[in-house]
């Protein structure tokens, strides 16, 4: 049993990390808390407008502002944003703040489940699948080196991978107030 005072869910765009966050927050009794909503509300502008105004060095400035104000709480489910990984602080305070899981999705899963969404900055261009691909190969080490346990969403809809990861979390995480 690895006892942490938040989840922390970690992987790249597509992978689940909110929808599956909100029903894990749920499961356990935590709040829930997505770091790109975070930094939208807090700026007032979305994550899309953030790298087109100011870029994606001060977006990062402003998600590492966010993930220490968020990881300062215990009892928190938070999906992070696919990027915080690259971030060598960011990845040591999420080891020191919390159970971090990878929800790993292939590039394949990646671009069916974000076919219609067209808000992602990163995704602004007709070549998705280069991205994806290159994104996996930058971060999926960073992820693997960052978590505690990989989960696979692949195959998985949401309440089916909320369903198995909770079961596995149940045995292998015990958060702050979270029951058995």
């Amino acid at each position: 049993m690895n006892p942490s005072p938040n989840l922390i869910l970690v992987g790249p765009m597509g992978a689940g990390k909110s929808t599956i966050g909100r029903r894990l927050a749920q499961r356990f009794g935590l709040r829930f808390a997505d770091a790109d909503a975070w930094v939208e509300e807090a700026a007032g502008a979305t994550v899309a407008q953030l790298f087109q105004r100011e870029g994606e060095p001060a977006f990062r400035q402003r998600e590492r502002e966010a993930l220490a104000t968020l990881l300062g709480q215990d009892g928190l489910v938070l999906a992070t944003g696919g990027g915080a990984v690259l971030d060598a602080d960011n990845r040591a305070l999420l080891q020191r703040r919390g159970f971090v899981v990878h929800l790993e999705v292939t590039v394949d899963r990646q671009l069916e489940r974000l076919a219609q969404d067209h808000s992602r900055p990163l995704l602004a261009r007709d070549d998705r699948a280069q991205v994806l691909g290159a994104l996996a190969t930058a971060r999926n080490p960073l992820y693997a080196q960052t978590a505690d346990l990989a989960f696979d969403t692949d195959a998985l809809d949401p309440a089916a991978a909320a369903d198995a990861l909770g079961d596995l979390l149940a045995a292998r995480w015990r958060g702050h107030g979270v029951a058995a």
